[in-house]
């Protein structure tokens, strides 16, 4: 009661910023909403007495919080508590003369996030007017569809009047290509800025052609770039839940764990560490694990990857139905990314969904383009009906033309060849797409076709090579198994004898259970943690 109303105006200000550093949201919000009151009230008292003494309030009422700060404060109060609705209304009640670019540029992303494109793209172009070199705001115009060069012409009077700026236009033009899903053209004009002296060894353009070879399915290079951006700058997290990904595909879970750790000490409020360590556990088959932090990864941040990783395992669990709105959703976050794609049309395939999957696969097509990985996803829905066996032929035929050391395509032809009982056809072309790469599915494959023409040594060589690469690889290892058992019945049928002597079948089933139990008590600590 000692205080003047201006100064339990600040008080009520400096409270509810102390609750919002608190992450008490709820409380913030209550508080800015009461401060608020108390500036009405103080408006209203100010004009009934404006001359009260008028020279000590004045230097008062200029240090005073300002109330369209705390409406922003408020906003992002409301953002935390993934209340967008309310934070939209509290900031569209600020005269669009009085919105500053932070004010602006808030609005323009939660109208996106809303699907009101139109408003959107209003507020981003707001920004630009005010601060033209925002490349925020120049991002979030791209994704929306806005054309390169009425993007840049909103620039180009920066660019003329400020030196060393050239740059910026070849920036915007590799980025609109980018949002169109015209990767080629992305990369080679991001290489050709990335030879300029001045974005030599740029981490965020490094991260952007990491991502963009992601894309395109060229992993081996998007795995170079994301190393050579994690050299520059140790700190990194954006993207490395790309690169986890794309280690644990290639079997290189030590790294994906060791990955995992770093990324936590650095920050676990981000969502790339959970969904590394995510990958690291889906791909070690553990798929409730999994689950748990893909879902907590999405907590942080809803992004496409977060999304995809709680499909898969879901999917994985034999959750069919919920994996497949998670890929729709994902699809929806990254309508450019096959993977979001492939998912959905595995999970259609899983269900007997054909035709479904049909329909999806030719979107893709259409959508995406004719490339190498847009063929051979079409090409896989065709195998899985008789009647179009001779298009998946064609398919795979034009997607190993564009690319011949694709991969997934090199085994679907190769699934498709075992069918038709070609095996020395199929042997020519994986030793063809082996020439220049090394892959643990490859090298099992082509141990399976050289068991059909009998060359069993060099099978048993290509079964070796692929354990090299992923010991957790069962198939492979079921295929040495079942061939030593063929070289040498004989010898087989002693050791059954002697195993039967010496009750190691029961031992197997202790073991066995054994890795049961180990396997339950993990999960049990887990939920624990939960």
């Amino acid at each position: 009661e000692l205080f003047s109303p201006s100064q339990k105006y600040q008080l009520l200000v400096y409270h509810a910023d102390s609750l919002f550093h608190d992450k008490e949201y709820r409380n913030a919000v209550s508080k800015y909403t009461m401060a608020l009151q108390q500036k009405k009230a103080l408006s209203k008292t100010s004009k009934v007495r404006p001359s009260t003494g008028n020279a000590a309030s004045t230097p008062q009422s200029q240090c005073l919080p300002s109330e369209i700060e705390v409406k922003y404060k408020m906003a992002e109060c409301y953002t935390m508590l993934k209340q967008d609705k309310d934070a939209i209304a509290i900031l569209d009640g600020i005269p669009s003369r009085q919105r500053t670019p932070k004010i602006n540029m808030m609005l323009a992303n939660l109208y996106k996030k809303a699907g009101q494109e139109r408003s959107s793209v209003t507020s981003y172009k707001e920004v630009l007017r005010q601060c033209p070199l925002a490349l925020d705001a120049i991002l979030g115009l791209l994704s929306l569809s806005v054309k390169g060069a009425e993007v840049a012409s909103m620039t180009i009077n920066v660019i003329q009047s400020i030196p060393n700026l050239d740059w910026l236009s070849v920036w915007i033009k590799a980025y609109a290509f980018v949002h169109t899903g015209d990767n080629t053209r992305a990369i080679n004009t991001i290489c050709s800025l990335e030879k300029k002296s001045l974005l030599r060894d740029n981490v965020d353009l490094l991260g952007s052609l990491a991502d963009l070879y992601f894309r395109a399915g060229d992993n081996k290079n998007s795995i170079l770039k994301f190393e050579q951006a994690q050299m520059l700058d140790p700190y990194l997290i954006k993207g490395m839940d790309v690169y986890g990904y794309l280690l644990a595909r290639e079997g290189r879970l030590e790294d994906v764990e060791n990955l995992g750790c770093r990324l936590f000490n650095i920050s676990d409020q981000h969502a790339e560490p959970w969904v590394v360590s995510g990958c690291h556990s889906f791909y070690s088959k553990r798929y409730s694990r999994a689950l748990y932090l893909g879902a907590k990864a999405i907590q942080l941040n809803s992004n496409s990857v977060q999304v995809l990783l709680k499909g898969a395992a879901l999917r994985n669990m034999g959750r069919v139905q919920e994996a497949i709105i998670h890929f729709r959703e994902a699809i929806r976050l990254a309508p450019c990314r096959l993977d979001c794609y492939e998912g959905l049309i595995e999970c259609y395939l899983a269900s007997n969904s054909i035709r479904e999957a049909m329909v999806m696969a030719n979107n893709v097509y259409k959508t995406l383009g004719a490339n190498a990985q847009t063929l051979t996803l079409l090409a896989t829905v065709c195998l899985e009906d008789p009647v179009t066996q001779e298009k998946a032929k064609t398919l795979l035929d034009k997607a190993l033309t564009q690319r011949p050391d694709y991969i997934k395509a090199v085994v679907k032809k190769a699934e498709l060849l075992s069918r038709e009982q070609k095996y020395e056809d199929g042997i020519a072309l994986l030793r063809n797409a082996l020439a220049n790469q090394s892959d643990c599915v490859l090298h099992r494959i082509l141990g399976d076709f050289l068991v059909a023409v009998n060359e069993y040594q060099e099978a048993m060589d290509q079964y070796s090579i692929a354990l090299s690469l992923d010991p957790n690889d069962q198939k492979s290892l079921e295929g040495m198994q079942k061939m030593e058992k063929e070289e040498s019945p004989t010898d087989a049928t002693q050791e059954e004898d002697v195993d039967d002597m010496e009750g190691s079948g029961e031992e197997g089933d202790l073991e066995g259970s054994d890795s049961e139990a180990a396997q339950w008590a993990d999960q049990e600590q887990w939920f624990g943690m939960q």
